[in-house]
């Protein structure tokens, strides 16, 4: 057992049927109907070759998209032949979730053999629209179709999908609350490395808290600042943005207006409160980048910008890089600017690398930033990757996970 909860270690699983749900939720290539990026699957295999070498029916549930995001709510059918690919062994895959089809493909399961239901997220119950809607209770997750269906058939429950810790939905809490239930390697090594920087981590902490997801980047940082767990915050991205403008720079029309269209405005003043409160904790650009049919360098006095702005400037990047430098625990979630595009990549490609080759030991995580990190082929040096975004926010925000409440809730019935 590790923080309390049971782990792959605690139970004997030959001959046995287990329900593991994963998160391999995956980039799909559009013009091809195939995987983009395969990362959070590899991630996933070592939790099912174990089960499968040990002997267990291993019945593999995940999700694919959301009616949040309609254009990557599709078949799993690609995801099982990579997974056949990765494993070298057969992955089988069926059309179905929990129907009549579905329940005779399982109880035919040999030992060691390896199945695929369809995307979860097929069933109302499973998608955000149906969590945010309908508040129910663990035990009424319980009594879901989904979990209805197939407990009966399972001796284990199994979870290794750390990334969608956050969620509070039938596959992720309700099997938990009927069977016995661990997490999976993976989700029991994520959550400790976030644990080492969230609840214990080596000073000087630094959080480098970028990108356009202002909201994740605002709760982490009033946590980990009040609680002494970050002593510097590098921002950047449109984080760093709102932070120019709390302390009064205008920044020019066409990033405002972005900055509006998104909704962001009503963080400019939390900005203020926070740049009060903890000063030269927080540390924002001191020069920017725009695309000027090619790339410009702005200090911040030069605002406002006609341009958009794309990037941090060069003495913003050797600033944040000396301070990375000097961290014993770097945790890094958003890039520095649009990395995607040659001209506006410096920021982020160099604070990367810096990250990467520093002494402390660094986290990164979220989809854009270990994005980047393959981009500009880090990853490896990097000190642990994470695949969760979501679930990743809410823990450094001090806010409670589902699916390890549900977890530890298993362990203390067994």
């Amino acid at each position: 057992m590790k923080a309390g909860i049971l782990t792959l270690d605690d139970f004997d699983y030959r001959g046995k049927t287990v329900l593991l749900r994963v998160d391999i939720n995956s980039p799909i290539d559009h013009a091809t109907g195939e995987l983009a990026n395969d990362n959070r699957i590899r991630k996933s295999l070592p939790t099912i070759r174990e089960l499968a070498d040990t002997g267990a029916r291993v019945v593999l549930l995940a999700h694919q998209g959301d009616t949040e995001d309609y254009q990557n709510l599709v078949s799993l059918a690609p995801h099982a032949r990579r997974l056949a690919e990765l494993l070298g062994r057969p992955v089988g895959f069926i059309d179905d979730i929990c129907g009549p089809a579905a329940i005779e493909r399982i109880k035919a399961l040999a030992p060691g053999e390896l199945l695929l239901l369809n995307n979860v997220r097929y069933l109302c119950e499973e998608v955000s629209t149906f969590v945010n809607y309908v508040k129910l209770t663990p035990q009424e997750l319980a009594r879901t179709w989904l979990v209805r269906n197939l407990a009966p058939l399972a001796d284990y429950f199994v979870c290794d999908a750390f990334a969608a810790a956050h969620r509070y939905s039938p596959s992720l809490v309700g099997f938990a609350e009927v069977l016995p239930a661990a997490g999976g390697r993976l989700f029991i090594e994520e959550f400790g490395a976030l644990a080492e920087v969230k609840d214990n981590p080596k000073h000087p902490c630094v959080y480098v808290l970028g990108g356009a997801r202002i909201a994740d980047a605002f709760s982490m940082m009033k946590q980990v600042l009040s609680e002494g767990t970050a002593d510097t915050v590098l921002t950047s991205g449109l984080n760093g943005e709102v932070m120019l403008l709390a302390k009064g720079y205008s920044l020019g029309g066409p990033t405002e207006r972005l900055i509006r269209d998104k909704g962001l405005a009503p963080f400019v003043d939390e900005a203020r409160q926070l740049l009060a409160t903890y000063g030269e904790r927080i540390l924002y650009p001191s020069d920017v980048a725009i695309d000027d049919e090619g790339r410009v360098e702005l200090s911040i006095e030069e605002l406002p910008s006609d341009h958009l702005l794309v990037d941090i400037g060069q003495r913003t990047i050797a600033r944040y890089i000396e301070v990375i430098q000097g961290a014993a625990t770097i945790f890094v979630n958003g890039p520095a600017g649009m990395y995607e595009q040659p001209v506006s990549a410096l920021g982020t490609e160099a604070l990367w690398n810096a990250i990467a080759d520093a002494p402390g030991y660094s986290v990164i995580g979220g989809g854009d930033s270990v994005a980047a990190g393959a981009r500009f082929k880090v990853l490896e040096r990097m000190g642990y990757v994470c695949t969760s975004g979501g679930g990743m926010v809410r823990y450094l925000s001090g806010q409670e996970l589902p699916v390890v409440t549900a977890l530890r809730r298993a362990a203390q019935r067994t």
